[in-house]
C-alpha cells in the first residue's frame, strides 16, 4: 500500500469482540473459526466508511492460557488478515485466574485503515428514491447469540446433526462472519455508491438509519429474500415476535449498499460480474 495513491489520507479506526459466539466455541471445542470472525467484523465496521484496512491487534484474555485454544484462533486471525490484506501486528495476552473459569477466554481487536478523505462515504448524501441492495450474511455473523443459544441449545445437541440446516447446530452457529471487503473494494470511489450498512447488533434498521440523513426513511420489502432456515429455526423454536427478530438479527442479509437510483444497473452489473448474489431491497424515501 502507497501513501502516494492518497491525496489526502485519513486513518479510521475501530474495536470490537464476537460477544457470546465465544460460549459456542466452547461447547464444541471449535476455536478456529472466533479469530476469523473478529477481524471480518472490524473490516466490515471500517469498511461502511470507505476505509481499506492497515493493520489489526487483537486481546486475548483466559482464566488460564491453554495454548491449543490460542493457536488456533490466532490461526483464525491470521487467515482473516491475509485475505483482508491487512497486518496482525502485534496483541496482548492476559491470564486472570478467578475471572474466567474453565476453558472460557475473551477476545477483542482493533484494526486501523485508511480512506482518502474526499472519498470518505460519511461525505456523500443519498436523495429519495435510492435503492437498497442487500448482501446475504452467512447467518447469525456475530449478533444474537445469547437468545439463539437460550433458544437452540437446550433443544439440540453438539455435534447432531438437523435435517433442515443441512448440518449440526455448533456448525452452522460457528460459521465465519463474512468479510465484505473484496465485494465493494473497487466501487468504494464511485459516485453512485452513497453509502454502506454493516449488519450488526440493533438488525437491519437501526444499523441502515444510522447511515442515512434523519429525514430520510427506509422503505423496504422485507417479501424479496428468504430469511436463512436458522433465523425460521430461531424463530418457530423460540416463539420469537417478528419485531424481536428484526431488531437481534440480521435476517440473512449482512451488509446494504445504498446506490443512486439512476445508476442502478451500475452496480447490478458489477455485482453479477462477481458472480455476488445481492437482493433489491428497497429504497429511500423521505418521511
Amino acid at each position: 500500500l502507497s501513501l502516494n495513491n492518497y491525496k489526502s489520507p485519513v486513518l479510521v479506526s475501530s474495536v470490537d469482540g464476537v460477544g457470546t459466539k465465544l460460549l459456542l466455541a466452547n461447547y464444541a471445542s471449535k476455536y478456529d473459526t472466533v479469530g476469523q470472525c473478529l477481524v471480518n467484523h472490524c473490516v466490515n465496521d471500517i469498511l461502511v466508511i470507505g476505509a481499506k484496512p492497515l493493520f489489526f491487534l487483537d486481546y486475548f484474555a483466559a482464566g488460564k492460557l491453554d495454548n491449543n485454544i490460542l493457536e488456533d484462533v490466532i490461526k483464525g486471525f491470521s487467515i482473516a488478515c491475509k485475505e483482508n490484506e491487512c497486518v496482525l501486528i502485534g496483541g496482548e495476552t492476559a491470564e486472570m485466574p478467578g475471572f474466567y473459569d474453565q476453558k472460557k477466554f475473551d477476545i477483542s481487536g482493533t484494526i486501523v485503515g485508511i480512506v482518502d478523505k474526499e472519498n470518505m462515504l460519511t461525505n456523500r448524501f443519498e436523495n429519495n428514491g435510492d435503492i437498497l441492495i442487500g448482501l446475504p450474511s452467512n447467518g447469525l455473523h456475530t449478533n444474537g447469540y445469547s437468545l439463539a443459544r437460550k433458544i437452540l441449545i437446550p433443544t439440540y445437541k453438539i455435534g447432531q446433526k438437523i435435517e433442515s440446516l443441512g448440518m449440526s447446530i455448533d456448525e452452522e452457529l460457528l460459521k465465519v462472519h463474512k468479510s465484505y471487503l473484496h465485494i465493494c473494494s473497487d466501487i468504494l470511489n464511485e459516485p453512485w455508491l452513497k453509502t454502506l450498512s454493516h449488519i450488526t447488533g440493533g438488525g437491519i434498521v437501526e444499523n441502515t438509519e444510522r447511515v442515512i440523513d434523519k429525514k430520510h426513511h427506509l422503505s423496504i420489502n422485507w417479501e424479496s429474500w428468504e430469511w436463512p432456515e436458522i433465523f425460521n429455526l430461531i424463530s418457530h423454536d423460540g416463539d420469537v415476535p417478528l419485531e424481536d427478530m428484526k431488531r437481534t438479527f440480521n435476517l440473512g442479509i449482512g451488509l446494504i449498499m445504498v446506490i443512486d437510483k439512476n445508476h442502478i444497473d451500475n452496480a447490478t452489473s458489477y455485482l453479477s460480474a462477481l458472480n455476488q448474489d445481492f437482493i433489491i431491497m428497497g429504497e429511500i424515501t423521505r418521511k
